[in-house]
């Protein structure tokens, strides 16, 4: 790729989801993508298993927080991915429309029940959902990036995810 792809990363409230998403991207497609993350209603707080997850994977957190798209109306961007179910199809800014989109639904990790002490797994799912998504996406060719082949990546999941 000639430039770096700009790509922002969409859940509601921006504590998890899209946020293990923006610093996983950032981490792994350093050199061919630039990557943020916001919601549409932000929690502003970064879910705490969140880093959490990433820090155990040696993602650095340093930057990340809980944002509104509001704050991105000035950046071009080139890609907009969702990840959660509230965010898919929502009305986005008109600042993305040029915007190749498409949809990586993944559950919400803190709604997840798990027994205690186990806290962490459904995020650590979740982050190995979206890492593999991520890795298809930089398998990809630049001639191949388009919402057809986004959204299809967009189903796939590793093998043993209990929470899809």
């Amino acid at each position: 790729m000639s430039d770096l792809k700009k790509v922002l990363i969409l859940c509601t409230g921006n504590s998890c989801r899209s946020i293990l998403a923006e610093a996983t991207l950032r981490e792994l497609g350093r050199g061919r993508f630039e990557s943020w993350s916001a919601g549409s209603k932000p929690t502003g707080q970064v879910h705490p298993l969140s880093l959490e997850t990433l820090g155990i994977h040696g993602i650095d957190t340093g930057g990340l927080k809980s944002q509104s798209w509001d704050e991105f109306e000035d950046i071009d961007f080139d890609l907009v991915i969702t990840v959660c179910d509230n965010a898919n199809g929502e009305s986005c800014p008109a600042y993305l429309s040029k915007a190749i989109r498409a949809h990586w639904g993944v559950f919400d990790p803190p709604k997840v029940r798990v027994e205690a002490g186990d806290e962490r797994l459904p995020f650590e799912e979740a982050y190995q959902i979206l890492k593999f998504r991520i890795e298809e996406l930089l398998n990809l060719n630049e001639d191949e990036i388009n919402s057809t082949t986004l959204n299809e990546i967009g189903k796939l999941n590793p093998q043993e995810v209990r929470y899809v």
